[in-house]
This record gives structure tokens, C-alpha cells and sequence, in this order.
């Protein structure tokens, strides 16, 4: 079992794809690994999870054993995770997620058309390769 909390994101958004690249350069204790929603991983995560795509389909935040976590809740997770300055998110969850989300719905509906979109998933360099599941 992976002891290690695992970020599904959108493998063809170039949001989701940066997003991802500046978790790996932030996440200096290792904490996570990632996979697209669109793998194999990814698909067999969220179906264990029950998990409605057509609802949640940018970012996943799973804590194997304990929760998984969606939407904004899943970003501030992420960076408070840090450490630092970025404890300071957590103010953020003073507010209703309800109503965090609907910027964050704002945000990944038009994800494609502000960012752009890959044809493929990314492929993660030789020495990224450890971080991604497969």
C-alpha cells in the first residue's frame, strides 16, 4: 500500500499539468505521487472511490486510509501542506466550501479555453517518473 497522498488531475489540461509540476518543485517532504484521471491508476482509483467524474473532473486529493478530498478543499490541502507561508491557506477554509467552489467551478469549466488542452497525458521526465503511478 502506498503510504504516500496521491493528486489525480486532469493528464490533458495545461492548468492541471502546471499545477502539478509546481506541487512536485513545492513538495519538499515528499509527500505526494500523482496520476491523470485519464490512467488506468486514475480510473481504477476514483471507481473505488465512487466517484463521479462528470461532477469532479480536475483535481482529486486522496489520503489512503483516512479521506479523499475535491475541488477547493483538495487545493488548500495541497498547499497548506507546504509548510511555511503556505499554512496561511487555511484562513481560506473560514469560507463555506460550497461557496469556494464555485470559483473554483468558474475556473476548471474554462480551464481548456484560458490554458489550453494537450492531446495526450504527460509524460513525466526520467527523473520525475519515481512521483507518478503507473
Amino acid at each position: 500500500m502506498i503510504d504516500k497522498k496521491i493528486i489525480l488531475f486532469d493528464g490533458v489540461c495545461n492548468l492541471c499539468n502546471g499545477a502539478v509540476n509546481f506541487v512536485i518543485k513545492c513538495d519538499k517532504k515528499d509527500l505526494f505521487r500523482f496520476a491523470a484521471l485519464q490512467s488506468e491508476v486514475g480510473e481504477k482509483l476514483v471507481a473505488e472511490r465512487n466517484i463521479d467524474t462528470s461532477k469532479i473532473d480536475s483535481i482529486i486529493l486522496i489520503d489512503p486510509e483516512v479521506a479523499y478530498y475535491t475541488k477547493s478543499t483538495a487545493a488548500l490541502k495541497i498547499a497548506a501542506s507546504f509548510g511555511g507561508i503556505w499554512t496561511l491557506v487555511n484562513v481560506l477554509n473560514l469560507i463555506p466550501n460550497w461557496l469556494r467552489d464555485i470559483v473554483y467551478d468558474l475556473v476548471a469549466r474554462y480551464r481548456y479555453r484560458w490554458f489550453g488542452k494537450k492531446d495526450q497525458c504527460m509524460v513525466p521526465t526520467a527523473e520525475l517518473r519515481e512521483k507518478f503511478l503507473h
